[in-house]
């Protein structure tokens, strides 16, 4: 026989539906193995699947699984999940600001939540101190994306960084250089497998409208979603990359991506700490429910 499990569809870093990026998240699977896990998330075909189940450490227990495997920590999912806890009434708003932890597979997390009038007014997440990983050669690189050294911002290095997802770090110099993104999706695949990032993250130091700072465009390899419409904890990545090299005069900045993809998301960025030392990355926005219904697995 099988068992319903209540699902919520959350559009997140967008204030409204039908943009940002959309999780699916499903409650109360703590009876489901990895197995299952994986083949809901390959059903949903979104970049991410969201399970909450209860946990011993923290207020809930979350694991985040693309089509194709599971990862340690994600920003979108945790927004996400974070606004249908509240919707759903197993997260209870009060006025002004309140705070819960997850446990993901990074460990505990803070997300804080800010309302105003019973309304969310939006979402914060903090993120992992950064580890700055992997440098890469820009010309084993920049050819997997249909790029060359001049589409390079100039000085700065290729790099893997994790704020709980390693991901790949590529500074361009401008919106033209992101436009023309080619993708080999066979080399990078190979490639990935070779130096062991989640996915990549090519961004270029100018927002598509007068808040931004930043804007990016982001990649993975299939069968997971080839382009995602806006990515929380890149996002967080980048931020610290901007912050630690000296690209950004201030550690508070709107991050955007998903525009060119009639997707349009925004993130409230805020590294904490020194650009030598940084201690963590806090990544926020808000959310707006699609759908709801329920699961028969």
């Amino acid at each position: 026989m099988y068992k319903k499990h209540a699902l919520m569809q959350v559009d997140a870093f967008s204030d409204h539906p039908l943009g940002g990026n959309p999780c699916a998240v499903v409650f109360e699977c703590g009876d489901m193995d990895a197995a299952l896990m994986q083949a809901i998330a390959l059903e949903m075909n979104l970049s991410e699947t969201a399970f909450v189940m209860d946990s011993a450490n923290a207020d809930f227990r979350v694991r985040y699984f693309t089509p194709a495997e599971e990862i340690p920590m994600a920003g979108h999912p945790t927004i996400a999940t974070t606004y249908a806890l509240v919707q759903s009434g197993r997260v209870r708003l009060t006025e002004g600001k309140m705070s819960i932890t997850l446990e993901l597979n990074v460990g505990p997390i803070n997300v804080d939540i800010f309302s105003k009038g019973g309304t969310i007014e939006r979402i914060v997440m903090t993120q992992k101190k950064p580890q700055f990983l992997m440098k890469h050669d820009p010309e084993n690189v920049l050819p997997l994306f249909g790029l060359s050294s001049g589409d390079l911002l100039p000085g700065m290095p290729i790099q893997t960084v994790s704020t709980g997802t390693p991901q790949l770090m590529i500074p361009v110099k401008d919106h033209k250089a992101l436009r023309k993104i080619a993708v080999d999706t066979q080399g990078l695949a190979s490639y990935r497998d070779k130096t062991k990032f989640f996915s990549v993250h090519l961004f270029a130091m100018a927002g598509v409208t007068v808040d931004g700072s930043t804007f990016a465009r982001h990649f993975a390899s299939p069968p997971d979603i080839f382009e995602d419409p806006f990515t929380g904890s890149a996002t967080g990545g980048m931020s610290a990359y901007i912050w630690h090299y000296g690209l950004i005069d201030t550690p508070t900045f709107i991050a955007e991506q998903g525009h060119w993809m009639n997707r349009p998301g925004q993130a409230y960025v805020e590294v904490v700490g020194p650009a030598e030392d940084i201690e963590s990355v806090r990544v926020g926005g808000n959310a707006a429910l699609i759908m709801t219904g329920e699961l028969l697995v």
